[in-house]
């Protein structure tokens, strides 16, 4: 598995939840600025990585902008340093010498047919590697993209998804890439399925008591904004913090006092892609539109091309929702008694059919 993410309070769910798969090899991480600047990203994967004892896995270093336009940031989302509330201990260990976009190509080259590449965040680091590589989609055994809105509103303009508006270009260069002869449609994970992959208070309480942690907390919206864990779990405690600045943006914007896991169901998505549905179309991207930049258009009756990516329609919410907090909450558990690496093997989920 190679990770490229832009982390962000949901990518490092998406982060633990792969760290504690054990049928997941992890070979690196890219970080991709998005939701924060990408030394922010950097150093929050580190310190992830650093928390779990995974310091194996090395972290890359992506560029400090899109392709082409100026990069901007959500902190308002996911708090000034990307992780909500958190506070997470700096880690000791610092990137990796060999870029994001490089990663990626020798990732591909040392496993030829085998790598699954995820993207969680701007497509940039990706593309950059298909600028210098044209042949590194046809290596890849399967990519998974979260990103995109097909037949609901965007998320950061009416019309576009973050990851996708924070980087047309790079996006569009992506699925262009992929469209080409021996190259397997992606998989892409967009709003209109992401958006209800939505956890709540009652499933951090499931997730502590899955990691045995104590005390179990329960985040209420009648809570002062800003109120801290107190988990004995360091894992469980930092998770709580960052999840609870997601819930309150989420309610501060009539969404529900919830958190939409919009990452950790494409991570999910890559390791079990038999759990959703998916729909075969054209996508691309809109580049130009006054209004509509940032957009991503799927043509699902092959006007304009023959299909390069699988839309993800449908999945069983519940059975991901509680793959998610027994693999993390494991993962936890296994962190605290040990200090070393907690790997658990997630239950998995059975197949949408």
């Amino acid at each position: 598995m190679f990770l490229d993410c832009d982390t962000g309070i949901d990518d490092s769910v998406a982060l633990l939840y792969l760290l504690a798969r054990r049928d997941a090899d992890v070979v690196g991480i890219a970080s991709t600025a998005g939701n924060v600047p990408v030394d922010v990203v950097t150093a929050n994967n580190l310190a992830w990585l650093e928390l779990c004892g995974r310091t194996d896995v090395p972290v890359h270093v992506g560029s400090p902008v899109p392709l082409v336009a100026e990069l901007m940031t959500t902190e308002d989302t996911h708090g000034p340093l990307g992780v909500g509330y958190a506070e997470l201990p700096v880690a000791t260990a610092g990137p990796s010498t060999t870029d994001a976009a490089d990663a990626w190509i020798e990732a591909a080259a040392t496993h030829p047919g085998e790598l699954i590449g995820v993207v969680t965040g701007p497509l940039t680091s990706l593309a950059t590697a298909i600028r210098r590589d044209p042949a590194l989609p046809g290596r890849l055994a399967r990519l998974v993209i979260m990103g995109g809105a097909f037949h609901v509103h965007g998320n950061t303009t009416p019309t576009s998804e973050w990851n996708i508006a924070v980087d047309p270009e790079a996006a569009a260069e992506v699925f262009a890439a992929c469209g080409s002869e021996g190259v397997g449609a992606p998989i892409v994970c967009p709003l209109d399925l992401t958006e209800s992959v939505a956890l709540t208070p009652d499933h951090l309480v499931r997730l502590a008591a899955a990691a045995g942690s104590e005390p179990v907390e329960c985040p209420d919206p009648t809570d002062e904004p800003g109120l801290r864990s107190v988990a004995d779990n360091e894992v469980i405690r930092h998770l709580v913090d960052a999840l609870r600045f997601y819930l309150e943006f989420h309610h501060a914007h009539d969404e529900g006092y919830l958190a939409h896991l919009h990452d950790p169901f494409a991570v999910m998505v890559a390791l079990a892609p038999d759990i959703v549905e998916t729909v075969p179309a054209r996508v691309d991207v809109e580049l130009v539109g006054r209004l509509t930049r940032g957009m991503t258009v799927a043509d699902e009756r092959s006007m304009t091309g023959e299909p390069n990516a699988r839309i993800a329609t449908s999945t069983d919410v519940e059975a991901v929702l509680d793959d998610l907090i027994e693999t993390i909450g494991g993962f936890a558990k296994s962190v605290a008694q040990s200090g070393n690496p907690g790997i658990v093997t997630g239950g998995g989920i059975d197949p949408v059919h």
